[in-house]
């Protein structure tokens, strides 16, 4: 199990203030904030079946969890600072470039989890603190050695998003659909499977992610082809079966969810922007006209204008 240094060396003494303070905001990564957007998806379905949208206990849910995030990140840097050093990419990371010494990023960390669980409790939704908790505790095994493991570690990535829809119907009083919480299962893992695709077509070193050593090119495109297919089927039934979905509009989104999944496939086999979700987000025009228009279709099939 790895551990988690304490003593800083001669690089944690250089810096000024302000260099320190950007490099904590790097090391919370704000940017991967776009990631809870799944904790939105729930709520314009739970607004047609009646749900009672409070809009200031879901804000404080969703910073709480941002916050939550910003920890886990902090940890996961914290605890790969050694082997990051060692990496042509990441060894500019905040902690492994010396930016940000061990034990300020521990108290970052403690300081983040704290007040993220802190703000799901005031949120004063029963399920939203649970849920946050169970986040963290499977992002600490996850950090703590359990990435290390095949296929485990993609189960556990792919969790993340599965409880981030869970929070957003907490949020809201309205009990997940067992085919949104299919759908949104296959998607992390096809999202997980094409991550680590990416890091294996990069040579990343098996020392540094060992859990490469599990996999095989042709394992992993199985695997995507695979979850892509689980997730576009599910949309589909549950499209079909929704009970909030106009009729003739059920199906309105469903040629863009098809589209999305398939060109985040080829951008990220064309471009290999497969190593993050995030990257992904933020750089291809495409992909954002598509999670518009995605929200176009979704509200005009309930009915909402």
């Amino acid at each position: 199990m790895p551990t988690i240094p304490l003593i800083t060396d001669v690089r944690h003494a250089t810096g000024s203030p302000a260099a320190l303070a950007k490099g904590m905001i790097r090391l919370a990564r704000p940017k991967d904030w776009v990631k809870n957007v799944f904790m939105v998806a729930p709520v314009p379905f739970a607004l047609v079946t009646g749900a009672h949208f409070e809009l200031v206990p879901f804000l404080l849910g969703l910073l709480g969890f941002s916050l939550v995030n910003s920890a886990i990140y902090t940890l996961n840097d914290l605890v790969d600072a050694e082997a990051d050093r060692l990496h042509p990419r990441k060894q500019y990371r905040p902690v492994a470039a010396g930016v940000v010494p061990p034990n300020v990023a521990l108290i970052q960390f403690a300081f983040l989890a704290l007040s993220g669980v802190g703000l799901a409790l005031a949120s004063g939704k029963p399920g939203a603190a649970p849920l946050v908790l169970v986040y963290i505790a499977l992002n600490l095994g996850y950090s703590l050695g359990m990435k290390h493991v095949a296929l485990l570690d993609v189960f556990l990535l792919s969790s993340g998003f599965v409880i981030r829809v869970l929070l957003g119907c907490a949020l809201v009083a309205a009990p997940p659909s067992a085919w949104l919480l299919l759908c949104t299962s296959a998607l992390a893992l096809f999202l997980g499977f094409i991550k680590r695709r990416a890091d294996l077509n990069a040579r990343s070193d098996n020392s540094h992610r060992p859990s490469l050593r599990g996999y095989t090119q042709v394992f992993l495109d199985q695997a995507i082809i695979i979850c892509a297919g689980v997730a576009l089927l599910a949309y589909a039934l549950y499209s079909i079966e929704s009970q909030v979905l106009l009729k003739g509009r059920e199906m309105a989104s469903m040629p863009l969810v098809a589209y999305g999944i398939l060109n985040y496939l080829r951008v990220a086999s064309k471009e290999n922007l497969g190593g993050s979700p995030v990257e992904v987000a933020y750089s291809s025009r495409s992909s954002q006209v598509c999670a518009v228009g995605w929200v176009a279709a979704v509200t005009w099939s309930l009915g909402l204008w």
